[in-house]
């Protein structure tokens, strides 16, 4: 019998000041909003990751908020990203590895890299960087090993993580190419699906599918609306009859109404978050 992909559906973040009230009840203190918004959605982007690495106390905590079944995804550091720009960015990944994404336990799900809107694909440069992402534990621990020491020792228990999945956000046009699919499918990382007007592709590279929900992908439109949602769980759902697990995140610009947008998909799609 063919295995049954997973769906997962959630916000990037979980701290916005115009949620309190609208997504989160008048009444919840701040430092219990992780807590609910993890009842509510099925897994959240982690973003503070890009602006620096975190501890390992910080990552262990969030996962001791949040129900089993739950999921992060965590974005990879601006430093690899828009710093360094892919090159020569060994420690830079070594560092971030060891800095506790491995305490998250079983609530640990894909790494999303971001790149910037201004960087070109660049085959050895993209390549290179591709083939350095740890996809098993080994491989993780032995590059995570390789941090400096000096600030915090290298976190290095896998607390039941095996393997990880990547995907990959490229913003420039450079990067809408036959070769670049071959590249991540080559490596089993996912080409991150924006559903935007002028990037509508929903394009699988990977064993698995990260969508970062920006649309919807129809000229002029503004926000979602039930049909675009209708859409949305046909292709998802279709993904997971092919035994694909998919991560949906709404982070366009009206992100007063992405956990509505979450919560929506999930009901359409028959997924009910932990209690």
């Amino acid at each position: 019998m063919s295995k049954t992909g997973t769906i997962r559906t959630g916000t990037a973040g979980w701290v916005f000041e115009p949620w309190r009230g609208t997504f989160f009840p008048t009444d919840l203190v701040q430092k219990k909003e992780l807590n609910y918004a993890s009842r509510q959605l099925t897994s959240i982007e982690i973003n503070a990751t890009f602006r620096g690495n975190q501890k390992p106390e910080s990552f262990a905590k969030w996962a001791g908020e949040t129900p089993e079944g739950f999921q992060f995804s965590i974005k990879g550091p601006q430093l690899v990203t828009h710093i360094k720009r892919l090159k020569n960015c060994e420690d830079a990944l070594a560092g971030f590895f060891a800095s506790g994404p491995l305490a998250l336990g079983d609530r640990l799900g894909p790494f999303i890299w971001q790149l910037p809107p201004n960087l070109a694909f660049d085959a050895t440069s993209f390549s290179a960087f591709l083939a350095q992402l740890p996809h098993d534990i080994d491989t993780y621990l032995t590059l995570a090993s390789k941090a400096d020491g000096a600030k915090a020792p290298p976190y290095l228990e896998a607390n039941g993580n095996k393997t990880f999945r990547h995907a990959v956000e490229m913003r420039h046009e450079s990067f809408n190419k036959p070769e670049v699919d071959v590249l991540l499918r080559e490596h089993n990382v996912a080409r991150v699906i924006a559903d935007t007007a002028e990037n509508p592709r929903f394009d699988l590279t990977a064993d698995f599918a990260y969508c970062r929900l920006q649309g919807p992908a129809r000229p002029g439109a503004t926000g979602y609306e039930d049909a675009d949602m209708t859409g949305l769980a046909k292709t998802l759902s279709g993904w997971r009859d092919a035994g694909v697990d998919t991560y949906a995140y709404f982070v366009h610009e009206d992100k007063l109404h992405a956990p509505a947008h979450a919560m929506a998909l999930a009901e359409k799609l028959g997924v009910k978050p932990s209690a």
